[in-house]
């Protein structure tokens, strides 16, 4: 199956000093991200800090988005939550904003649960949400959750909710486990979590990326996507892939952040919550390199 190769940003959230969410920051910035070429926005996962934010928050926030514009056929919010209840709220409230769908982390405090517990507890929130809109995409990031999203699991879920389970992030950086869900579930919209993969990704027929770095370069991104199969494809991808390995030897989710915080000329951008800390100003170097790179403009 060919697809036409989308992206769509985890973005980051913004935080005042007193470490409130800064509102007015969000939805500019996310406005931005959709301006340089993004095919929509994936927030509240991990790259969004979501897991430090209360549900209250992220159903604010997410109503801040649509109400500034922002289309919500365009946003895949992050609703798994540990507590099932809270799966549920947000994953109603996503579907009645109108969202494409919701990425779903697995119940992730109890490790080795069986994967009968895994198939109930989805089941429990497509039973809670009981509304026929509903699009779940499935986030496997194992080294976060310990609990695994796996081939029989997948099988599992789409048998018994046809139509329901539409895509999946996978977040592992294990290229073989991606190919392997994309030939296992065609039908499935399958995304790495890394844009050097993007290649290997739309050839073996998977959707795109769901990036932590396209928070600082969508625009390149988006260009590789359009560039695949052409001459121009390898010096685009040499490029994005710089820019990725510069993240990944840094404290990812706080260097997103001083990037963002280095292309808007505005520190605020640079707040983490706890248990983040802020990037150290030893790496200043290496931020100005990814920013000019993605942007052709440094700190």
């Amino acid at each position: 199956m060919t697809r036409t190769p989308k992206l769509f940003v985890p973005a980051i959230t913004p935080f005042r000093p007193d470490l409130t969410i800064d509102r007015e920051r969000f939805i500019a910035n996310s406005k931005v991200l959709l301006a340089d070429g993004a095919d929509g926005l994936a927030p509240f996962g991990t790259t969004s800090e979501a897991n430090s934010m209360s549900v209250a928050e992220r159903i604010e926030m997410l109503e801040a988005l649509v109400e500034s514009g922002i289309a919500a056929d365009r946003l895949i919010p992050g609703t798994g939550c540990a507590a099932l209840t809270d799966s549920i709220a947000l994953t109603r409230h996503a579907v009645q904003q109108g969202c494409l769908g919701a990425l779903m982390l697995p119940p992730f405090y109890y490790k080795g649960v069986p994967e009968q517990g895994l198939v109930d507890s989805y089941s429990a929130i497509i039973d809670g949400v009981a509304d026929s809109r509903l699009r779940i995409y499935l986030y496997h990031i194992p080294q976060m959750t310990g609990v695994p999203i796996t081939l029989s699991l997948i099988e599992a879920l789409m048998k018994k909710h046809p139509g329901i389970f539409v895509g999946l992030k996978d977040s592992s950086g294990n290229w073989d486990n991606t190919h392997s869900i994309i030939k296992a579930f065609p039908e499935l919209e399958t995304y790495s979590a890394s844009e050097a993969l993007v290649p290997q990704n739309v050839a073996a027929g998977g959707a795109g990326c769901i990036s932590a770095s396209a928070n600082v370069n969508a625009r390149n991104i988006k260009a590789l996507m359009a560039a695949l199969g052409t001459e121009r494809e390898a010096g685009i991808a040499a490029g994005v892939t710089e820019v990725r390995k510069i993240f990944e030897g840094l404290p990812l989710i706080p260097a997103i952040k001083a990037a963002t915080a280095a292309r808007h000329k505005d520190e605020a951008y640079a707040v983490v919550r706890p248990p983040f800390v802020r990037l150290s100003r030893d790496h200043d170097a290496a931020i100005a390199r990814a920013v000019s790179l993605a942007h052709g403009t440094g700190a």
